[in-house]
C-alpha cells in the first residue's frame, strides 16, 4: 500500500528532473516512450550520471546496442560495463581495476554463477565458461580485456585539477569524441543551449568547462561574435563597483559585513593550499563584499563563500595547465588574474539569483527545502523517515548545510564541480534538481542509516 501511493504521489507530479531523452522512441526496450513518473523512475533514469561511459556517446561512436541490452535501475557497474565490452569492437576503453577484480572471500571462489576467472598480466579478467562459447572468441574476449588501460582508483579527497568526467587525465577515444561534440555546438555562430545543457548533463570535458559554464550560467550570450564585448563590458563593469564601493568596507556601516567575511575567507577549504593564497583570499573577499553591499536584502551570510570556489578553480583551470590545488596565482598575468575574478563574480551571481531566498532574513528559501526533503522522503522511503521519527531526528539538523552549502562541505571538490555539470544543465538545477540529489543520498545509504540509533 505504502508503494502504491508512493507511485501514485510521483505520477500526479509531472515535473520530475532527469535525463534529457535522446530520441522519442526508446532504443534499449519496447516500452512506450513517457515522462518519468514516478521518484523510481527518476532514479532509474539517472544512475549512470557519474558513469565514465554514458550512453549518450554511443551515437557519437557510431556503435549501437543490441536490443537485448536493457538496463535496470538497479544493474551494477559492472553489467553495463561488461556489455558495453561484449559488443563495442575496435574501441580501446579504460575501466577502473574494481571492474575487472572480483571481491574476495578469505581465499574461497566467491563466483557461484558458473564463471571463473583467469589471471591476465597481473589482473584478474572474468571470462566465461559455458560451454557453447567457442575457444577463438573465448580467446578475442581475454585478448580485448587484455590490451585496455587500467585507470587509477580515485582517492577519496581527489586532486582538484583532475576535473575530466572520467577522472584520469588521458583522453579516451570516447572523451575526444565528447570533446569534439561540445567543441561544435560552441564553435556554431549561434550555440544550441538546449543541445549544450542536453550534452553537459553527463559531465564536460575540463577543456571547455569554463566556455560552457559561461554560457549555461547566462553570463554569455549563445551568439558567438558578441561573447568577447559581453565579456569586455561585464568585467570593466565588475571593477567599476570596486573602485566605487570596496573602500567602503571600513565605514560603520558595512565593517560587521567585512569582517565576518574576512573571517570565513581562510575557512574556506582550508586544507587546499590554493585557497590560502593571500592574492586568492583578496580576490574572495572583493568579490564577496561587493555581492554582498549589491543586494541588501539577504548581504552576506555564512555559506556564500563555499560558492566561489567551484567558479574560481574552473576558470582558473583555463589558463593552467599543472597541479591547479598548488599554483601560484600571483604567477598569473595581472590581467588574467582580474579576468578570472571578474567572471566568478557574475557566475556566482547568476547562481544566487535563484537561490537568494535561502540567503535572506530568516533564510526561508532553506526552511522550505528541508520541509519538501522531508516530504520527499517520506514519499519515496517510508522506513528511513520513520526511523528519523523513531530517534527524534530533525531534517533541518542535516539538511540544512546541504541546502545552504550545496553540499560543498559533503563532497570533495572535484565532485562538486562535476555536480555542478548537471546542475547548470538543468532548467532549475540548484533551486529544484538539488532537493533530489539529497534524497539520493539518503536513499543511498539507508541501510547505514537504518543500523544507526545514535545520531549525534
Amino acid at each position: 500500500m505504502a508503494t502504491d501511493n508512493r507511485i501514485n504521489f510521483w505520477r500526479r507530479n509531472t515535473k520530475v528532473p532527469g535525463r534529457y531523452p535522446k530520441d522519442p522512441k526508446p532504443k534499449f526496450n519496447n516500452l512506450k516512450s513517457k515522462k518519468a513518473c514516478s521518484f523510481h523512475e527518476f532514479a532509474c533514469s539517472t544512475n549512470d550520471a557519474w558513469d565514465i561511459d554514458d550512453e549518450e556517446d554511443d551515437n557519437f561512436c557510431g556503435t549501437p546496442f543490441p536490443t537485448s541490452f536493457t538496463p535496470s535501475g538497479q544493474d551494477s557497474t559492472l553489467s553495463v560495463h561488461s556489455q558495453k565490452l561484449q559488443h563495442e569492437t575496435g574501441e580501446t576503453e579504460r575501466v577502473l581495476p574494481h571492474i575487472l577484480t572480483p571481491p574476495r572471500n578469505d581465499g574461497h571462489n566467491p563466483v557461484d554463477d558458473g564463471s571463473e576467472c583467469e589471471g591476465v598480466n597481473g589482473k584478474f579478467v572474468k571470462s566465461s565458461s559455458d560451454a557453447d562459447i567457442s575457444t577463438s572468441s573465448v580467446r578475442a574476449s581475454l585478448q580485448k580485456q587484455q590490451s585496455l588501460p587500467v585507470r587509477p582508483i580515485i582517492p577519496l579527497v581527489a586532486r582538484i585539477s583532475d576535473q575530466n568526467a572520467s577522472g584520469a587525465p588521458p583522453m579516451t577515444v570516447r572523451e575526444k569524441t565528447r570533446l569534439d561534440k561540445f567543441k561544435q555546438l560552441l564553435a556554431s555562430p549561434n550555440t544550441d543551449l538546449e543541445e549544450l545543457r542536453k550534452h553537459s548533463w553527463s559531465g564536460i570535458p575540463r577543456e571547455v568547462r569554463p566556455i560552457t559554464w559561461r554560457l549555461l550560467s547566462g553570463y554569455l550570450p549563445a551568439n558567438k561574435e558578441r561573447r568577447e564585448l559581453v565579456l569586455k563590458r561585464k568585467r570593466e563593469e565588475y571593477f567599476g563597483f570596486i573602485e566605487q564601493y570596496y573602500h567602503s568596507r571600513t565605514d560603520e556601516h558595512y565593517k560587521d559585513t567585512y569582517r565576518q567575511i574576512h573571517i570565513d575567507i581562510p575557512r574556506t577549504n582550508p586544507l587546499i593550499p590554493l585557497f590560502q593564497q593571500p592574492a586568492v583570499q583578496e580576490v574572495f573577499e572583493r568579490i564577496l563584499f561587493i555581492w554582498a553591499i549589491r543586494h541588501p536584502a539577504s548581504g552576506y551570510v555564512q555559506g556564500i563563500n563555499d560558492l566561489v570556489t567551484p567558479f574560481f578553480v574552473v576558470f582558473l583551470s583555463e589558463f593552467v595547465t599543472e597541479d591547479v590545488e598548488n599554483f601560484d596565482v600571483a604567477a598569473l598575468p595581472l590581467e588574467t588574474q582580474r579576468n578570472i575574478e571578474a567572471d566568478s563574480f557574475w557566475c556566482m551571481s547568476k547562481l544566487l539569483d535563484g537561490i537568494q531566498d535561502n540567503y535572506t532574513f530568516a533564510q526561508p528559501g532553506i526552511q522550505n527545502k528541508v520541509k519538501a526533503l522531508e516530504e520527499l522522503v517520506s514519499r519515496i522511503d517510508v522506513d528511513i523517515h520513520n526511523h528519523f521519527k523513531k530517534y527524534e531526528v530533525e531534517y533541518l539538523q542535516f539538511a540544512f548545510r546541504w541546502m545552504n552549502n550545496l553540499l560543498m562541505r559533503e563532497l570533495p571538490l572535484r565532485c562538486t564541480i562535476r555536480l555542478w555539470d548537471t546542475y547548470q544543465a538543468e532548467a532549475e538545477g540548484f533551486s529544484h534538481f538539488h532537493l533530489y540529489v539529497c534524497a539520493a543520498f539518503l536513499i543511498e545509504w539507508r541501510r547505514e542509516i537504518l543500523c544507526m540509533v545514535d545520531f549525534q
